[in-house]
């Protein structure tokens, strides 16, 4: 497939296939395509409409969009970036109820859906956040509560773009321990990132993106190597590796 954003081609001619339950990376330099990727299979952009083109999401190929991001667990600091600023933490999270990114006047919010979405805020450690205006949270706790968000219609997979952007160490151990356990439970994990750090244990997949294009798709031994990363970032770079987590410096 290939997409297009305004007059520009974001993905060019792309083919993959990632499974159910699967446990994937896409790695790549910032405006490679990877956010194109994430809104591609959300349906918030499409791919041009060719005799070759073609796109299946969970084995079908038209969706009621509300419907299929009921199954999508999105992490998304857009999302934040589009809340009013008098918006709390329960307010985000029972956004997911309705694929929307604030709680509009039309929305019917009934019991059943304040006690799910206050579970999914338990469930992080994050009850204390519910009644936090949205413009007050720090960096890590906005990450808890877009998850919280992401979880509260028990999703499929989870797909996380740029998790680790503006998280101090704290937070980002917090929310690698979180997506840690979510993958052990068997929900689908698609990490978006260029952060190669962000990919926890539990991911063996890696697929490179560079200026829209897939470069490589292969495990984390074959990619996540000095040369292969040299050349997907276009600089030299030194790894490290410790307890199942990649460095790169």
């Amino acid at each position: 497939m290939t997409v297009m954003r305004g007059a520009r081609t974001a993905l060019h001619d792309i083919t993959l296939r990632i499974a159910a339950g699967e446990h994937v990376c896409i790695l790549g330099p910032n405006g490679c395509g990877k956010s194109t990727l994430i809104k591609t299979i959300t349906r918030e952009c499409y791919p041009l409409a060719t005799e070759k083109s073609r796109i299946l999401i969970l084995g079908k190929a038209q969706w009621d969009i509300f419907e299929l991001r009921s199954l999508l667990g999105i992490v998304s600091p857009d999302l934040l970036a589009s809340c009013t600023t008098d918006a709390t933490g329960l307010d985000v999270v029972l956004s997911g109820f309705f694929s929307s990114i604030r709680i509009f006047t039309h929305h019917q919010i009934e019991p059943e859906l304040i006690a799910r979405a206050q579970s999914a805020l338990a469930r992080l450690n994050a009850s204390h956040l519910a009644a936090r205006p949205v413009a007050e949270l720090s960096s890590g706790e906005a990450k808890r509560v877009l998850l919280a968000r992401a979880l509260v219609h028990d999703p499929k997979t989870l797909l996380f773009d740029e998790p680790g952007t503006a998280l101090d160490i704290e937070a980002q151990r917090h929310l690698q321990e979180t997506m840690r356990s979510l993958a052990r439970q068997g929900i689908g994990i698609l990490l978006v990132t260029h952060h190669i750090s962000d990919i926890i244990p539990e991911i063996d997949r890696i697929i490179f993106l560079r200026e829209g294009r897939i470069l490589a798709d292969g495990s984390k031994s074959e990619l996540l190597t000095e040369k292969r990363l040299a050349d997907l970032f276009g600089v030299a770079v030194k790894i490290a590796r410790q307890d199942g987590f990649f460095h790169l410096w």
